[in-house]
């Protein structure tokens, strides 16, 4: 995108001329993303185009102490400095050699801010003829201010820890006063369990993105006033969420604002990106099990499913039940979406999941490692990756672990480990595991934490090596009007759907025009696709859940067949997110019926009678979801004779 992509490319923050909005979010959201993924690879090229970012927005930081190019109280809004601040404390984590310069940059601009919002709360509450965020984005996301204030708290105060302090304070309460308190809507009494006419509270709770990040306001205020009863708040809207509107792939349900569990709704992208980092922080704070397999549930299924397989297009929107992704007949099936939102392209609906969503898998690596408060180290996302750090109260201790895993797609973790001196390693047990037969080097049973989920491990100084071996077997979970969904592991697994793919080049999201070249890939790699169900294909089925086999999918025949732990460690294709590259696929007793399309999408389970065709049972095929662009994830359920073996008789 830096290279060509107009809100990137030609931000006003580098001196262009180009945003999307009066937010002026667009470049500070893809720094956020782009600063993580850039030191997470090591990758040089990368870090030259962050690097020029940052020295440009150091470099231009105006006299008063602003961070950006706005020069009067209407356009200068707080809510997209957050996303530079954020970006600004990575980077200063990564390359210490730019700690300075950074930290010199965040002081002068806490100063102005405190100043600001003493002011009436300027610059975060519209007034008069401000323009910078006449809808209320900002308040809804007044924490946002928190974790890169906090940071500089608690590292570099400076001798000004009662200016930091009191900005924090004034976000929360500009917030307030505007009436986006999340502390009043994370209770069980005010959050709606269906939106309907009753909700009486701020639109800003009931929009997607703002409740994925609003997952974390409890915390970032528990971080720093120490209310016990804010951590337990924060307990209470994840299982509120959970149970109301958290999809199966682990997003939440919004199509921008949530409404029910109907797999006909959409799903915004930008979403599932915001929910991997509130997990992920979330999980640091409580340590429940449970919400560290969310993480992971979004990370590999939500997340990949609405991003093409080359990662150069995507959906806006997805649905569990969408058997084509197109430009749909009518957009009255979701609340604040067009008709082309669940096409894949540049920029479908609106452009802030383009710069948004490379955030995910940046910040789910960086957080796949955690310290622990004995001193140890753990593993706590179970994908490959390294991590080099100093343990001990002298930070003496110098450590590299490395894991060499395809999990999700393999569960089996080996590690290497070298230390100076002995330490304590954890790895985390997902709950979904079988504790009877996962094992530490291939022979000694776990014990894991019941609420952390942590295996201890006791490493000796040196080079040494462990291993774990997940054992599981498929699941599937019930839900209303008779309907199941189906897991392996980690991973949530839907009917495969052939398809066909008919592309064109990227449209304007706003005025659905065919965009200038100039602001498009110069060797052709962005492109709006739209994917159909090829003849024949069936996607109009039941599910018999209690008849499922394991087997090796067509393109990786070295995989093992069966319904155990551990498929073998073995190269994964890339890319893995692709109809048929992921090594383990699921067969399913199934039968096709009658089902109805309403609204161009498959009528949801409840609004119609499950009757079967003349058609005989068969055995479905179920991949990953998120390899499966097309896809039946939520399916009625019916008892079917002995499917399995019958076709192996």
């Amino acid at each position: 995108m830096f290279d060509f992509y107009r809100f990137v490319h030609d931000s006003r923050y580098i001196g262009g001329s180009t945003e999307y909005s009066g937010l002026d979010e667009a470049s500070p959201y893809w720094f956020n993303g782009l600063v993580p993924l850039a030191f997470g690879l090591g990758d040089e090229r990368i870090q030259s185009q962050v690097k020029y970012y940052l020295d440009y927005v150091l470099d231009h930081q105006q006299q008063d102490g602003w961070l950006g190019f706005e020069t009067t109280h209407e356009t200068r809004g707080l809510w997209a400095r957050c996303l530079l601040l954020l970006g600004m404390i990575q980077y200063a984590e990564a390359d210490p050699t730019q700690t300075d310069r950074i930290v010199d940059a965040m002081h002068r601009y806490v100063d102005l801010a405190h100043s600001m919002l003493q002011n009436n709360y300027t610059g975060l509450i519209v007034h008069g003829d401000d323009t910078f965020d006449t809808a209320g984005f900002g308040v809804g996301r007044t924490h946002e201010m928190h974790i890169p204030l906090q940071w500089l708290l608690e590292r570099y105060p400076r001798n000004n820890s009662d200016t930091i302090r009191e900005t924090m304070d004034l976000m929360i309460d500009g917030g307030a006063v505007w009436g986006a308190d999340w502390r009043t809507f994370w209770t069980d009494e005010a959050y709606p369990k269906v939106l309907d006419d009753s909700y009486d509270l701020s639109w800003v709770f009931i929009h997607g993105v703002n409740q994925a990040e609003g997952l974390r306001y409890p915390l970032a205020l528990y971080r720093n006033n120490g209310e016990q009863a804010l951590k337990t708040q924060t307990r209470a809207a994840v299982d509120l969420l959970a149970q109301y509107h958290r999809s199966l792939a682990g997003t939440i349900i919004a199509d921008e604002y949530i409404s029910d569990l109907n797999p006909s709704r959409g799903a915004e992208l930008c979403i599932a990106a915001e929910v991997m980092f509130s997990s992920a922080y979330i999980y640091q704070y409580l340590g429940d099990n449970d919400i560290a397999d969310w993480a992971e549930q979004t990370a590999f299924n939500a997340f990949p499913v609405s991003v093409a397989p080359d990662w150069w297009s995507h959906q806006y929107v997805q649905q569990e039940n969408q058997p084509w992704s197109r430009n749909l007949t009518t957009d009255t099936l979701w609340s604040d979406v067009n008709s082309y939102a669940n096409v894949f392209g540049l920029e479908p609906n609106y452009p802030c999941c383009t710069v948004n969503h490379p955030q995910a898998y940046p910040k789910f690596l960086a957080n796949s490692f955690v310290t622990t408060s004995d001193g140890g180290l753990a593993h706590v996302f179970l994908i490959p990756g390294s991590a080099a750090t100093s343990l001990g109260d002298d930070s003496q201790n110098s450590v590299l672990v490395n894991a060499d895993t395809t999990y999700p797609f393999g569960n089996e973790i080996t590690y290497s480990i070298t230390a100076s001196d002995p330490f304590t390693f954890y790895i985390r047990i997902p709950t979904w595991a079988d504790l009877n037969s996962t094992t530490i080097n291939k022979k000694t049973p776990v014990s894991p934490d019941p609420i952390t989920g942590l295996q201890k491990l006791s490493i000796p100084a040196g080079t040494s090596s462990a291993s774990l071996q997940l054992s599981t077997t498929p699941r599937f979970v019930s839900r209303a009007n008779n309907t199941a969904a189906i897991y392996y592991g980690a991973l949530l697994y839907a009917l495969a759907i052939d398809y066909d793919t008919t592309s064109s080049a990227p449209l304007n999201y706003r005025t659905e025009q065919l965009l200038p070249s100039n602001t498009t890939d110069p060797q052709g790699r962005t492109s709006d696709f739209r994917l159909t169900p090829q003849n024949r294909t069936k996607w109009n089925i039941a599910i018999d859940p209690r008849q499922i086999e394991v087997v090796g999918s067509s393109s990786n025949s070295s995989s093992s067949s069966g319904s155990n732990s551990t498929t073998q460690q073995q190269q994964l294709p890339s890319p893995i997110w692709s109809l048929g590259a992921p090594p383990t696929e699921l067969r399913v007793a199934a039968v096709e019926i009658d089902w109805p399309v309403n609204l161009d999408s498959p009528a949801d389970p409840g609004t119609f009678e499950v009757k079967q065709t003349t058609g005989k049972p068969f055995m479905a095929r179920f991949v990953p979801y998120g390899s499966a662009k097309l896809h039946m994830a939520l399916l009625p359920t019916v008892e079917l004779e002995d499917v399995m073996g019958r076709r192996n008789v």
